[in-house]
């Protein structure tokens, strides 16, 4: 019995042993994980000028729930209060200034403003950029864009729209910027404003020639804003989202199981009151370009055209045959050109939107 109790021990620990061999083997054979590529420098990079925030000035504010209302574009309904912006970091470069602030004025959903500045211009025109879902902030954080941005003598400041990568935080993962579009459309017009409120106490930008610039759901937001908000002098808009009960049937941008539940009348009742093809007809005073690509979401092109019919005479309307002409006309900065030209300073306006083509 101690000989078969002794042999049943010494097989235990052989297969012990042979596992821890084998084990080892499999990790010294292993490849070594792919090292990181280099991340390009980001406009802050050079002579921060911002030291760290400390972790307490990071602490998201607690802010009193406030009544807003999506569905009013002005902020006449809406209580929101802004807290004091925190300085995140500050550069200078040969050609612009780069700087990142953060602000806030709803509870859990603090962002990151960006605004750069030509060097050498004492309060230029600003150009806020709405580049839509699902864009996040790589634009803003690229040198090369920001010299085009701003050349000419223009700032240009960013952010990233409600329910957007990180503004997407705390909130359950069923909903999303899409499935929750009334209030993603309705919180980023009223951000724009709360953005220009805090852009004019700063002093050092010239607030009576203000533009927007926006693609897709941020062109949406461009027009919608122009209509709420009479500091805004002329908008770039680049395949708006509207027309709601048609874009919904037929875009490209909603799958299935997002599209059905969005064609609901209660769910178009709440997308009603922020309609560009309800606001379009009011921006008789702004500068108005609006812009097509017909091969892009082509599906959705009564929705594209009802837009089009609401737009007054004002506005400038151009179609692209494709994306390949679009990326041609816009390339190198042109893109920026039409709506720099609206906001000169000195009243040399460009009346015609042929000056980016």
């Amino acid at each position: 019995m101690n000989r078969i109790k002794n042999e049943s021990i010494r097989r235990f620990a052989a297969i012990l042993l042979l596992a821890s061999a084998m084990a080892s083997r499999a990790h010294a054979q292993q490849p070594a994980p792919p090292q990181q590529a280099p991340q390009p420098t980001s406009p802050a990079a050079p002579e921060s000028s911002v030291n760290p925030p400390d972790q307490s000035q990071l602490e998201n504010y607690h802010l009193p729930r406030t009544p807003e209302d999506f569905s009013t574009l002005t902020l006449d309904k809406s209580e929101l209060k802004t807290f004091p912006p925190i300085p995140l970091s500050h550069a200078t470069h040969d050609k612009f200034t780069f700087e990142r602030v953060r602000v806030q004025w709803r509870e859990l959903d603090p962002f990151e403003l960006y605004i750069l500045k030509p060097v050498g211009v004492e309060k230029p025109p600003v150009i806020v950029y709405l580049y839509g879902y699902p864009a996040g902030i790589d634009a803003f954080n690229n040198e090369s864009w920001a010299e085009r941005a701003t050349s000419g003598g223009y700032a240009a400041v960013g952010f990233v729209g409600a329910l957007t990568k990180d503004r997407f935080q705390s909130r359950p993962m069923k909903q999303t910027f899409l499935s929750e579009l009334p209030e993603s459309l309705g919180t980023t017009v009223h951000d724009v404003q709360m953005v220009l409120n805090y852009l004019q106490t700063r002093g050092d930008l010239d607030m009576s020639n203000v533009g927007l610039l926006g693609n897709g759901s941020g062109a949406t937001v461009a027009i919608l804003a122009a209509a709420a908000d009479s500091r805004i002098k002329a908008v770039d808009a680049l395949e708006p989202w509207g027309d709601w009960p048609n874009w919904v049937a037929k875009t490209i941008n909603l799958a299935k199981g997002e599209r059905e539940p969005m064609l609901t009348p209660e769910f178009l009742a709440k997308l009603a009151p922020l309609d560009p093809v309800k606001w379009l007809p009011k921006l008789t005073t702004q500068k108005v370009f609006l812009q097509f690509v017909d091969t892009e979401d082509a599906l959705n092109q009564k929705a594209k055209a009802d837009m089009e019919a609401a737009a007054p005479k004002n506005v400038d309307v151009y179609h692209y045959p494709s994306k390949v002409q679009h990326m041609a006309a816009v390339v190198g900065g042109r893109r920026f050109e039409w709506l720099k030209g609206q906001l000169q300073p000195l009243g040399q306006v460009s009346t015609s939107s042929q000056a980016q083509k």
